[in-house]
């Protein structure tokens, strides 16, 4: 073999390398970022922060019973495209462990993916993961609780 055969067999090996190292950076899932506190999802209420106080889920039962409609009125609508997603959920001052719920809306939550777990405590920050069809979604902390926030799913 000469050595420019070997030289254009190299290049188009490295050709090849670098269409693979680029097909994986573009498989990597997008990193949506939410911020727990006290009964809601900051980036889910345009980014206000009620300073709620609670101890118990109780509490936010109770806040949320008296606010939460007007406040779901008034919050943002997530719209996504289909594809990959972490969801990295912070516990910022909730004193007792908190979780992550995603799911379908309706009859969805039985066709479409989702996602759920706990054990995040306070200061704690959780990755999950999903692959996203086109739907509606909900997502919550049911142990928070927080409000039942939506996610479009774009088709």
């Amino acid at each position: 073999m000469s050595k420019k055969t070997l030289f254009a067999g190299l290049l188009a090996a490295g050709g090849l390398a670098a269409t693979l190292a680029t097909g994986a950076q573009a498989a990597q899932p997008t990193v949506i970022e939410l911020t727990q506190t006290a009964c809601q999802f900051v980036e889910s209420e345009n980014g206000v922060d009620h300073g709620y106080s609670t101890t118990s889920k109780g509490d936010c039962q109770a806040i949320n019973g008296k606010s939460g409609d007007e406040r779901l009125s008034k919050a943002k609508v997530l719209e996504l495209d289909p594809g990959s997603y972490v969801f990295r959920v912070t516990n910022k001052n909730v004193p007792y462990d908190l979780g992550f719920w995603l799911r379908g809306k309706g009859l969805g939550r039985v066709t479409l993916p989702s996602v759920s777990g706990g054990g995040l405590s306070e200061g704690a920050t959780k990755d999950y993961a999903i692959d996203l069809k086109p739907g509606e979604y909900h997502y919550s902390c049911p142990l928070n609780p927080t409000l039942d926030y939506v996610l479009v799913v774009r088709g």
